[in-house]
């Protein structure tokens, strides 16, 4: 435990700082008060007079951790605030299910999982730092609970999640055209019956497929038609079903 209380005053106001700050300067955070889980609890009025009352209990818990020397007072008070912080996103998750927190900016995301998660960790980052320890922090302990607090907020998601989601998208190609050998016959043969060559056709066809091959962006799909052979090219890529050719192929009669 030497050095991970001293730690946690560290974490535990940056994220008071941002939250109080955001809920006093953000012109967007004041105009979307009113929306916010907040409202529904205090009323659309009072909402922005409410934000700014939790913004200065943020504040002044913040710098009471800051400032030294650091007592188990102002932990068991920011304790409390993030116990009071759980108890809001509880109430906010059952009365006001599609209305986002506000507690670190504007976002139309509902409360959810992440920001229990968030919460919880600042609760337990709370009485850890009970035992006031004086010592020096370990910067790579607080460096590495920064790190998580930022993942489980959804108010930063654009700045990375979402990048990193674009990034991953080009990199992987998910809807980029699969190899030939890729294509299930399955898909071809949906894309064959949809098609007017096959309408075309189908009432000489007199067999199910005998042979199937794959050629130049095309796939082969043959059928017995009487006595000719039905040969539709059916192609690999796209779903247009008229860009699907018959051809029927008289077979060679012996002499």
């Amino acid at each position: 435990m030497h050095g991970i209380a001293a730690s946690q005053p560290y974490v535990i106001a940056l994220f008071l700082v941002w939250a109080g700050l955001m809920k006093l300067l953000s012109r967007r955070m004041r105009a979307g008060a009113g929306h916010t889980a907040l409202a529904r609890l205090v009323g659309p009025a009072r909402a922005v007079p409410a934000f700014r009352l939790v913004a200065l209990a943020e504040l002044a818990v913040a710098a009471a951790l800051l400032l030294p020397p650091l007592l188990p007072l102002e932990a068991a008070a920011a304790a409390a605030l993030c116990a009071g912080f759980l108890a809001y996103l509880t109430y906010a998750h059952v009365a006001a299910p599609t209305a986002s927190c506000g507690c670190l900016g504007t976002h139309s995301r509902p409360v959810d999982l992440r920001a229990f998660a968030r919460a919880a960790f600042l609760l337990v980052a709370s009485l850890l730092a009970l035992p006031a320890d004086p010592g020096p922090p370990l910067a790579a302990l607080a460096l590495a609970e920064v790190a998580v607090l930022l993942a489980l907020s959804a108010e930063l998601d654009r700045h990375w999640l979402v990048p990193s989601r674009r990034l991953l998208v080009r990199l992987r190609r998910p809807l980029a055209a699969p190899p030939p050998a890729q294509v299930p016959l399955a898909t071809s043969l949906h894309l064959l019956y949809r098609s007017p060559a096959y309408c075309s056709a189908s009432a000489q066809l007199t067999t199910d497929v005998q042979d199937t091959w794959d050629e130049d962006g095309l796939r082969f799909v043959v059928y017995g038609a009487r006595e000719r052979t039905a040969v539709f090219a059916v192609p690999l890529t796209g779903d247009d079903p008229s860009a699907v050719r018959v051809s029927l192929v008289r077979e060679p009669t012996g002499v």
